[in-house]
């Protein structure tokens, strides 16, 4: 299952996107998680700022 990402508190920042070892992420106004690539690792989230990301 891939992270979920809460885009009502999502600021776009780029550091789970940075973070991701998968390259799962892709930031423009919000991140978006490729479910495909995601490995659920967990590392986006404890890299977020703004706690959107969860499992």
């Amino acid at each position: 299952m891939a992270v979920k990402v809460n885009a009502d508190e999502c600021v776009g920042c780029g550091l789970c996107e940075d973070a991701c070892p998968n390259g799962a992420i892709t930031v423009d106004d919000v991140a978006v998680v490729d479910a495909s690539k995601c490995t659920d690792c967990g590392t986006c989230i404890d890299e977020c700022p703004n706690d959107c990301l969860s499992k």
